[in-house]
C-alpha cells in the first residue's frame, strides 16, 4: 500500500500530464504490432484479469476473459471521459484505502475501466460508469461501499485494440473507430454486432493500465465485448 498516497497526489497534476507526448519501447511496439497477444508490463508488478488469447488480427485481438469481478461506480454524466474518468478514481481510491464498509484496504490493481455510452451530440453530455477489479483474494466478499456497487462479469469476450500515450477525449474516439474498421468483415463481426448494434462501437470500455505519473510504455485498450457462447451453441 506504500506510495497510495503520493498516487493520489499525482492525480492532481494529471491535466498537466495528460499532454505529455512521451512514448517508450512498449508504445513503439503498439505501434508495430509486435505487442498483441502479450499482457502489459504493468500486469508484472501487480495484478490483472487473466485472459486467454483467442486470435490476434491485424489491428485487434480476440480475449476471453474468465469470470471477474468489479467494484464500480454509479453512472457519471459528464461531456468528458478524462474528467469522468478522475472523478470515478477518486471515488475508488478511497474504497481501496479502506473508505468501505468494512474499512478494509485493498491492493491496487490494473486495469481501471471507464465504460462509454457516448452522447448523441459533440456538446452533449455521455454516461461514463469507471470500475476497479477486484483481487482474486477479495472476490468472494468484496467490501461495500456507500455509491459503488459490485459487477460480477461471467466468462466474456472481448475484442480489443492497443494504444500508447495517454488517454484523451479525442484519440479514444479515433481508437474505438479503429478498432471497429479493423474487425468489419472478420468471423467475430456478426457476434459483435449482435450485442452492439450496426454500430459496433455505440458502447465501448476504455481500459487503462498506468498511473499518471507514468510516462513510459504507457498501454491503454478499447474492449469491446460482445457473448460468443450463444454463437458456438447455435454451430
Amino acid at each position: 500500500m506504500a506510495g497510495f498516497k503520493e498516487f493520489k497526489l499525482s492525480l492532481l497534476l494529471f491535466s498537466l500530464l495528460s499532454n505529455a507526448a512521451n512514448f517508450g519501447p512498449w508504445d513503439q511496439a503498439i505501434d508495430d504490432n509486435k505487442n498483441l497477444g502479450m499482457y502489459p508490463p504493468t500486469c508484472k508488478r501487480i495484478e490483472c484479469p487473466a485472459f486467454d488469447v483467442i486470435e490476434v488480427g491485424n489491428g485487434y485481438e480476440i480475449r476471453r476473459y474468465n469470470s471477474t469481478v468489479w467494484a464500480s461506480t454509479s453512472a457519471i454524466l459528464d461531456i468528458s471521459l478524462v474528467e469522468a474518468t478522475r472523478t470515478g478514481f477518486l471515488q475508488l481510491f478511497d474504497y481501496i484505502q479502506g473508505k468501505n464498509n468494512y474499512k478494509q484496504q485493498i491492493e491496487m490493481t490494473a486495469p481501471v475501466i471507464t465504460e462509454v455510452i457516448p452522447s448523441d451530440g459533440p456538446f452533449c453530455e455521455s454516461s461514463f460508469m469507471v470500475s476497479f477489479y477486484v483481487p482474486e483474494k477479495n472476490q468472494a466478499n468484496p467490501p461495500p461501499a456507500k455509491g459503488l456497487h459490485v459487477q460480477r462479469w461471467k466468462p466474456t469476450y472481448m475484442a480489443v485494440r492497443q494504444f500508447g500515450g495517454f488517454v484523451t477525449d479525442m484519440n479514444v474516439g479515433e481508437e474505438a473507430a479503429a478498432l471497429g474498421a479493423s474487425l468489419a468483415g472478420t468471423v467475430w463481426d456478426a457476434a459483435i454486432e449482435k450485442g452492439h448494434g450496426v454500430d459496433i462501437t455505440s458502447t465501448y470500455i476504455v481500459a487503462q493500465y498506468n498511473s499518471p505519473f507514468e510516462y513510459d510504455d504507457r498501454v491503454n485498450e478499447i474492449w469491446l465485448p460482445f457473448d460468443m457462447e450463444d454463437e458456438l451453441r447455435a454451430v
